[in-house]
């Protein structure tokens, strides 16, 4: 077996955790379908999620049961801490056919279980998890009482053990040696694809102790006209003399994502852009003001609102969001955001991903820090200078 991320204590106290909110809510069976919330039960790691998988927790004190496809069972006697009657794969041909569904298999496993009449919660806005498969697995299980079980294991996942932070320590050493390549390699004339490239090494291999993962969202570099939207992808395009650049990159550390925005500017600073970086920086420092126990969420957003207000600038979108364990296409946890209406409580293991980001007429600028609540205070995960990087 592969050295499981955490002890069998930590998986059977998320367990437990799991469990007494699904007595609060009277479900007797609970069908997981959100990938990185798999692995947080289970420890299952693999690249299997474009086939059908679930992970069923029964309300009994009984181990966790991963169902996927057989030829990935393998990895889950691997990866997974459950013994291996709980590691069940279903048959090659229920894979991509048009007469037979995975969910038919699974359905059918669980009836012969003793869980086909159940009070059954799942999780229905996971990614992967097809209409389809909904319909199927339904069709399978008449007798059983469906709920909607969105956001359950997430809220749990929301406060971070020990251990789990010490993760997130070793994924932000990744984003910072990430960033720090960044700054290094791109230069007028470099093409995006090439400095994508090598800040990807430093993603996966920027410490000598420890592995780095794939990231949930790839590395994005904005510059020239594409730095106004947020999420545009790299190409063979070559940076400018004069070029205000944003990075949007992450560390991961056994599927723990630190993110760490920051921004560069070739050749010499426009004065909007300096103004701008000003105002951010300011912000982030009232968000930093801001976050500790007791504090909303919509609080921390009001702190940042407040002073760039004063400047002249608004911004409509969130300003931050819980972060964790992480699988594509998204490594935010879908539980607390920083934006108005937010009232969530900020608690002591919480960890949140502040992205401060201006996209303006041709051009933006983007700051974040990773920064876990404390009992205290806060502490930034992420450590690397704020101001804009000059490289003339």
């Amino acid at each position: 077996m592969i050295e499981l991320p955490f002890a069998r204590d930590e998986y059977q106290q998320r367990l437990r955790k799991i469990r007494t909110e699904m007595a609060k809510r009277g479900l007797e069976l609970l069908i997981v379908n959100d990938v990185a919330n798999q692995h947080y039960v289970t420890g299952y790691d693999g690249w299997s999620f474009y086939t059908p998988q679930v992970v069923l927790v029964p309300i009994e004190e009984v181990e966790p049961v991963w169902i996927g496809r057989a030829m990935d069972a393998a990895g889950g006697l691997l990866t997974a801490w459950m013994s291996p009657e709980n590691v069940v794969g279903f048959p090659e041909d229920h894979v991509q056919r048009a007469d037979r569904h995975p969910m038919d298999w699974i359905a059918n496993w669980i009836v012969a279980k003793g869980w086909g009449n159940r009070h059954i919660g799942i999780e229905l806005e996971a990614y992967y998890f097809s209409p389809k498969g909904h319909a199927r697995l339904v069709a399978g299980l008449p007798n059983a009482k469906w709920h909607d079980a969105d956001l359950l294991v997430n809220w749990i996942r929301a406060v971070k053990s020990a251990p789990e932070i010490a993760n997130l320590r070793k994924a932000s050493t990744l984003a910072e040696a990430a960033v720090a390549r960044a700054f290094e390699v791109i230069a007028p004339g470099v093409r995006e694809c090439d400095a994508i490239a090598s800040i990807q090494a430093a993603q996966i291999a920027g410490s000598p102790d420890f592995a780095g993962d794939i990231t949930a969202l790839p590395p994005t570099i904005l510059g020239g006209e594409n730095a106004s939207a947020p999420h545009i992808m790299w190409s063979d395009r070559r940076f400018g003399d004069n070029e205000t650049i944003a990075l949007e990159l992450a560390g991961v550390c056994r599927r723990y994502a630190a993110g760490l925005a920051r921004t560069m500017q070739l050749g010499k600073t426009p004065t909007r852009v300096s103004d701008t970086a000003k105002a951010v920086i300011e912000g982030m420092d009232a968000v930093l003001d801001a976050v500790r126990p007791g504090t909303s969420a919509e609080a921390v957003e009001g702190a940042w609102r407040k002073v760039i207000q004063r400047y002249g600038l608004k911004k409509e979108s969130r300003i931050g969001y819980s972060i964790g364990v992480a699988y594509p296409p998204d490594w935010g946890e879908h539980t607390i955001s920083l934006r108005p209406g937010d009232k969530t409580v900020l608690t002591p293991g919480n960890v949140v991903h502040s992205i401060l980001g201006m996209w303006m007429d041709g051009w933006g600028i983007e700051i974040s820090e990773t920064i876990l609540v404390t009992e205290s205070g806060h502490e930034t995960l992420t450590k690397f200078p704020r101001e804009v990087h000059v490289k003339s």
